[in-house]
């Protein structure tokens, strides 16, 4: 088999495998350890509702996989918030000083011509047909509620652990 890597948005609070199987309605297995703690989790990217009290298809994890899979939205690593960016979320460093600011990503398109307000764009569609690719970018909202296209990360905003789905 291969190995695999996920990143996903879930929701998910504690709850011992015994609350979980009368959560259920379930009987616990007599083999099973009702105390073993764990969480309640809820995808809510797929599936179909599985209890009437979710909207999302809910089961039931052990702590220490579940650990070993997730992390709070808070408190994530870069290549954790590129991964939320990339899957439509926008992110932000708790660190940041600026009230307000995040980042999203702005997919790749293609421009065509007669749409182009950009001189030097119009001019680039023209020349290749009367359309050009836009590369996807990186954008943030600023604290000062203007939009940056293009937004770069530094050393530090690459190695700090703060960051954040909003």
């Amino acid at each position: 088999m291969k190995q695999y890597i996920g990143t996903k948005i879930i929701n998910a609070e504690p709850m011992t495998r015994l609350e979980y199987n009368q959560f259920r309605g379930w009987e616990l297995p007599a083999d099973e350890n009702g105390e073993d703690p764990g969480y309640l989790v809820e995808y809510t990217d797929g599936g179909k509702a599985n209890t009437e009290q979710y909207a999302g298809y809910v089961s039931w994890s052990p702590k220490d996989v579940f650990e070993k899979a997730y992390r709070p939205i808070s408190n994530l690593t870069f290549g954790m918030a590129l991964e939320a960016l990339k899957k439509g979320s926008k992110v932000a460093r708790t660190g940041w000083n600026g009230k307000g600011m995040f980042l999203w990503l702005k997919p790749g398109t293609i421009v065509n011509s007669e749409c182009c307000k950009d001189p030097l764009l119009k001019s680039l569609a023209d020349a290749n047909g009367g359309e050009v690719e836009a590369l996807g970018t990186i954008c943030m909202k600023t604290a000062d509620n203007k939009v940056l296209t293009g937004w770069l990360a530094s050393q530090t905003d690459m190695l700090s652990e703060d960051w954040m789905i909003e």
